[in-house]
């Protein structure tokens, strides 16, 4: 995610934070000093917001641990002022494995909240309609609230939150995953605008951090039932199908002025950097292209700015598979190469498969 910086690898898993979450931070602290508390009040304040996003940070590695035992990797994990989001290679298209994946996250939450109950004694006497983080004192009993907080939030079925994945998991037990989704999709969006209908009809307080995420909920439920639409639509399909087979690439030996004349020639905006026999060494992207010429100049080496794609597929692979990869790798396009060669022959990209999917809807297919 841009504007975000690794801060550990924990288990393979990438643990990132944006650059946003910091000026939260620095709102909580100057909070906490302004209330009449000085120092002490700000270093309560960020003290217990982080311990908060510790909460989120385990309850996330509860969802990639449970999608792990399924074979499913989990890139990275991004903390953001509203929440983590985990960056899954693929959801399970198994009701049952993402129904288990969906409830692993708020049980971490029950297990924290559990162990400071039976290890503290203590009982979430604060009243959760009064509660606010920022108030001082009471670290434990505010966390261990803060953790069934939520449980409760996070299972209210607005998909994409787990509870609109629970929820999906169960639709797609008697309907098709499709139908499901765009139900669970649906009912995540009716739910986001009727919590923004009800603050400005002042049925709540108006409160910026639920206005965004109502509308994190709103715009995830749509982009993720345009992509199970599109993943359905190519079910018959194979990259073979949707590959593009007329492609300009870069030797090794090629510098970025090279490049910037394949640009200019044409439509084409990546290239495959290959060795001299013909071994695909990386991606050349229009932004890395950009990026070399401003610091590098033109005589550069195309090499050195070659992205990895450490994903490929044979054109025999699912396209609906393809995609799933495709959206889950950083790199622009995936690689098609030849199973018996090795050999590049062709490349995959977003742009290629909707104009696939354009020309069937055309034909009526």
């Amino acid at each position: 995610m841009r504007w975000s910086f690794k801060v550990a690898t924990i288990a393979g898993t990438e643990v990132r934070i944006h650059v946003t979450f910091f000026i939260l931070l620095a709102f909580v602290a100057l909070h906490g000093f302004s209330s009449g508390q000085g120092a002490a009040g700000a270093l309560d304040a960020v003290l217990f917001i982080s311990a908060m996003f510790l909460c989120v940070l385990l309850h996330e590695f509860g969802h990639v641990f449970a999608a792990r035992g399924y074979g499913i990797r989990t890139p990275d994990i991004t903390l953001l002022p509203i929440g983590g989001v985990a960056r899954l290679e693929r959801m399970p298209r198994t009701p049952a494995h993402e129904l288990v994946v969906a409830v692993c996250g708020p049980l971490v939450n029950v297990g924290i909240a559990a162990l400071i109950f039976l290890g503290l004694g203590l009982r979430p006497d604060l009243d959760p309609a009064g509660f606010r983080f920022e108030e001082p004192g009471r670290f434990w009993e505010k966390l261990l609230l803060w953790n069934l907080l939520m449980v409760a939030f996070n299972l209210v079925p607005a998909f994409p939150m787990d509870g609109g994945r629970v929820l999906r998991a169960l639709l797609a037990l008697v309907v098709d995953y499709g139908k499901a989704t765009r139900w669970a999709a649906t009912l995540g969006q009716g739910i986001a605008l009727s919590v923004v209908l009800w603050m400005l009809l002042g049925g709540i307080p108006f409160q910026p951090i639920l206005l965004l995420i109502a509308f994190f909920i709103f715009m995830a439920a749509g982009q993720e039932a345009a992509a199970v639409a599109e993943t359905e639509a190519t079910r018959d399909l194979r990259v073979r199908d949707a590959m593009m087979t007329d492609f300009q690439v870069l030797p090794a030996d090629a510098v970025l002025g090279d490049a910037v004349d394949l640009l200019l020639a044409g439509s084409q905006h990546d290239f495959p950097v290959l060795d001299g026999g013909g071994e695909l060494l990386g991606v050349l992207s229009r932004q890395r292209l950009i990026e070399g010429l401003a610091k590098h100049g033109s005589l550069h080496r195309v090499a050195d700015l070659a992205e990895d794609c450490v994903e490929a597929v044979d054109p025999a692979t699912r396209l609906g598979e393809a995609l799933e990869r495709l959206r889950a790798t950083p790199c622009p396009m995936l690689p098609v190469l030849d199973l018996a060669s090795g050999r590049l022959v062709g490349l995959l990209t977003a742009e290629n498969v909707a104009e696939v999917l354009m020309v069937r809807a055309a034909l009526g297919r």
